[in-house]
């Protein structure tokens, strides 16, 4: 028995006979991680609700279809009014055409599903019909209604059953002409074509999906497990060569330019170190900040660790008050003692 539900029941039929098939996705929803937003401080999941701008959240039997017609106009249907659409093709899938097997441009196939018969008393016509496509080199069309819209089909043997996948429809497929129509139709040069002919011949090997992996999809599953195994806890990537990224050589050589300007390479004609802008400016290290600026002594400013520029650019101005305070103080107390001795005298 098939591990999942089939998401179709119906008859597979050819002009009198109809055979009891069913249709299961070919494809798994759960090989790529899927995330949701979660509120961090709460750790719940955020959820949506339906609103109307001006009201707020609305129930849901108060949600109709709509189809704009014009800009902002629409006309309104009921699920009922849908559901009363009656397809002919709805629980039938009639094979009606017959085409080669290469004559479908990839471009409109979209999603595959398998086609198994429904029960014993339905395989045999089912072998019957998988076994003519097989021997005839053939693929059958036909249309079939499946979640609310009518798809185009195509069906091909594929081992012991029968392969299902549905099709663009013609008005769906963007004309290729616009795309291609300022390349040149002029053929390429035939050295260079033997070259290229060479190499592909060179690769060319049978086809083998497994050999190709999702290096991405493996590194995020890499990721998660790393985290539960942590029980949640942040965990360091940095270690992995693979998590690397891309920019980390320019970023490095860019650190290497600017040590190389703080060190006299990148200086003007004068001799004065070009000035850094502040995006620069936070990616050197305080050392080399630190060397950059002027030399100021300690014992004459203190204020040197609060403010670089205001102590290379105003290096006198507290030293020039600090002496010349102290002689005027003295001068004024000789002043003082001088009035009071003629004081006495005078008594």
């Amino acid at each position: 028995m098939p591990p999942t539900r089939p998401i179709w029941k119906g008859q597979l039929r050819l002009s009198l006979v109809s055979i009891a098939v069913e249709l299961f996705t070919a494809t798994k929803s759960n090989a790529k991680p899927s995330f949701r937003q979660i509120h961090e401080p709460s750790g719940k999941p955020i959820n949506y609700e339906k609103v109307v701008a001006g009201i707020g959240p609305v129930d849901r039997d108060e949600i109709m279809k709509g189809f704009e017609y014009e800009k902002g106009d629409y006309v309104l249907l009921t699920e009922a009014e849908i559901n009363a659409v009656k397809l002919e093709t709805r629980k039938t899938l009639e094979l009606t055409q017959f085409v080669g097997a290469c004559e479908i441009d990839p471009i409109y196939f979209d999603k595959s599903y398998f086609v198994v018969p429904s029960d014993d008393l339905a395989e045999d016509a089912f072998r019957v019909i998988r076994d003519a496509l097989r021997e005839s080199e053939k693929v059958g069309l036909g249309q079939l209604a499946l979640r609310g819209k009518e798809y185009l089909v195509a069906l091909k043997p594929t081992g012991t059953g029968i392969m299902l996948e549905t099709l663009h429809y013609e008005d769906e497929i963007r004309k290729s002409d616009p795309f291609f129509s300022k390349i040149s139709s002029v053929k390429a040069d035939d050295d260079m074509l033997e070259v290229a002919t060479a190499l592909i011949k060179k690769k060319t090997a049978p086809f083998d999906a497994a050999v190709f992996k999702d290096n991405y999809q493996t590194a995020l599953r890499e990721l998660i497990d790393e985290k539960l195994a942590s029980k949640g806890r942040r965990v360091s990537v940095a270690g992995s060569d693979a998590s690397e990224p891309r920019g980390e050589t320019k970023v490095l050589d860019l650190m290497a330019a600017l040590k190389r300007s703080l060190e006299g390479g990148g200086s003007t004609s004068g001799g004065a170190t070009k000035p850094l802008t502040k995006a620069a400016s936070k990616s050197v290290p305080k050392t080399a900040k630190r060397s950059a600026a002027t030399p100021v002594n300690k014992s004459t400013n203190k204020s040197t660790n609060k403010s670089t520029n205001k102590s290379t650019n105003k290096p006198a101005k507290q030293p020039a008050k600090q002496p010349a305070k102290q002689p005027a103080k003295k001068a004024a107390s000789t002043s003082a003692r001088s009035k009071t001795t003629t004081r006495r005298k005078a008594s």
